[in-house]
């Protein structure tokens, strides 16, 4: 038997050498691509340093000035003769009044505090009380320990409720403000006491029973 060997034409050569130049060339892109990707990547991370470095740098300068500002108060209190008191320890000197107290009702808790100074507005969770109430009966709940005092545009009020239906949390924000008003003036007790805001309300759900349909609901009874 006589071996054959194959024999490549010149168009299949040229073809190989064409396919290796292609696969070179794609291969050469690919890197230039990733050279390029990582150059990009290093010259973020540069500019990123450059303006973290400025950010510190302009904040030793303000502490700087500060620092300045400071020891000219100082110079000029020496020779007035009196003792100068810097901005740090004036904030810490005089702190912000109010009085505080809690209110409760069912599940519901509220923590109140009552300010004698800035705008006179009642907050709850951060949201003026006519946003976190929806109904006109809730708002009117929540209001009525003030009104009852005339006291609604004589403070600042924040309350933060957690727990509970929306119904129980106005009245606990009412038996919160209520005692903290009792706290501000001990002469609002019987007022409030008489309208009965102060008294913390025992009534709640009774717990299910095991047996029953809720507490003391039974299931219908069958002869047969």
């Amino acid at each position: 038997m006589a071996i054959t060997k194959k024999t490549t034409t010149k168009k299949e050569k040229t073809e190989k050498r064409k396919e290796k130049t292609e696969k070179k060339e794609t291969k050469k892109t690919k890197k230039t691509a990733e050279k390029k990707v990582q150059d990009k990547k290093k010259i973020e991370k540069k500019e990123v340093k450059v303006k973290k470095k400025e950010v510190k740098v302009e904040k030793k300068e303000v502490k700087v000035e500060k620092k300045e500002v400071e020891v000219e108060k100082k110079k000029e209190a020496k020779k007035e003769d009196k003792p100068f008191i810097s901005s740090e320890k004036k904030a810490q000197s005089k702190p912000v009044r109010y009085f505080e107290a809690v209110g409760r009702r069912k599940t519901s808790v509220a923590r109140v505090r009552l300010f004698t100074q800035g705008e006179k507005l009642l907050f709850v969770n951060e949201k003026p009380y006519k946003e976190y109430f929806s109904t006109f009966e809730l708002q009117q709940i929540a209001i009525a320990s003030l009104e009852r005092m005339k006291c609604l545009d004589h403070f600042r009020v924040s309350v933060k409720v957690r727990g509970g239906g929306i119904h129980s949390q106005a009245e606990a924000v009412r038996h919160g403000i209520s005692r903290a008003l009792v706290k501000f003036n001990p002469d609002f007790r019987k007022r409030l006491r008489r309208a009965g805001y102060i008294t913390r309300d025992p009534r709640a759900r009774e717990r299910k029973k095991f047996g029953l349909k809720r507490a003391r609901r039974a299931p219908q009874w069958s002869k047969r």
